[in-house]
């Protein structure tokens, strides 16, 4: 099956659905036709299964694999990495079920990539910026200083690449030499910070990562944004409580590690403080929230990772 792809150059999508939006995973599809050779549709476990399948059977270059409950999200994003990777993809985007690509991101990406390679730059992976999908504010690439993230925004028309300590896996174009080199998704975190975990285990290695200024797409974090005054307008994604349990705990695995580097660490610390007094005290399901930060934090103390028992959420 290696010769599925038709150029040597061959670019592939991973999309994750868990209970998506058919009408917007009908319209991703629509704004990636052209944009890559292949989509892999990864679902995990939704109710309307079918209906994910119709849709992705309605594209030729798409293809679906269906698991029967949740899997994670670390899981579904191997399965599909694996898959296309095993088919000669030499560079795979992941893309969230909500994200939607503007025309001509993926060639954006994908110059980016070629132009940090034929410099001999190692590059894991280059990432696009999104507007939010329901307050159309705009996203910044990451860099670690100090005793914070430093925000990198896009200035108009930006051409010249960000170097990013990080970035979020959706929308984020992956080079096949680093995948291969670094490996794939830890499938144990379930879901919160598997990104993270991959930039910095890349890092650590020596693999750069770039946002891309001119590759866009439009995208929600969290089950709504929340915006708020303290200094300076913020924007601060609200998710149902049972994902603060994976965030808290997946930062307790993360920091016991060698190889997230001590600023990481520092600026980690300190975003689930503020977390912590935001959720706990002014915003979202105040009770529940401080129960599932104490458990992810007791759970990470404990080395336990995988998922979380569903009567638990």
């Amino acid at each position: 099956m290696k010769d599925f792809f038709h150029s040597e150059s061959a670019l592939a999508a991973v999309i994750v659905t868990h209970e998506p939006s058919l009408a917007t995973l009908s319209e991703q599809l629509r704004r990636l036709q052209g944009q890559v050779e292949l989509v892999m549709v990864i679902d995990n476990g939704s109710h309307a299964c079918a209906d994910v399948a119709e849709i992705v059977s309605e594209h030729a270059f798409a293809q679906f694999i269906g698991a029967p409950d949740n899997q994670g999200l670390g899981w579904a994003q191997n399965e599909g990495l694996s898959r296309v990777l095993d088919l000669g993809a030499q560079a795979v985007l992941i893309l969230d079920q909500d994200s939607l690509p503007r025309p001509g991101m993926v060639t954006a990406l994908h110059r980016a990539l070629q132009r940090q390679r034929e410099d001999g730059i190692q590059t894991g992976a280059v990432g696009s910026r999104y507007l939010g999908s329901d307050l159309g504010h705009p996203s910044y690439f990451v860099q670690f200083a100090g005793l914070n993230f430093r925000r990198c925004y896009c200035s108009e028309n930006q051409k010249a690449l960000i170097p990013a300590d990080m970035l979020i896996s959706s929308g984020a174009l992956f080079s096949r030499e680093a995948l291969e080199a670094v490996g794939l998704m830890e499938a144990d975190l379930f879901i919160d910070h598997l990104d993270t975990e991959w930039f910095l285990r890349a890092g650590a290695k020596g693999w750069s990562s770039y946002g891309v200024c001119d590759a866009v797409m439009e995208h929600g974090l969290g089950e709504r944004t929340a915006r708020f005054w303290l200094g300076r307008w913020r924007y601060l994604p609200v998710h149902r409580p049972f994902r603060y349990y994976y965030i808290y705990r997946n930062s307790m695995l993360l920091w016991r590690r060698p190889y997230p580097s001590k600023r990481w660490k520092r600026t980690d610390v300190l975003r689930l403080v503020k977390m912590f007094l935001i959720f706990a005290l002014f915003v979202g399901e105040r009770s529940n929230n401080i129960r599932m930060m104490m458990r992810g934090i007791r759970d990470g103390i404990r080395g336990r990772s995988g998922r979380l028992d569903v009567s638990l959420k």
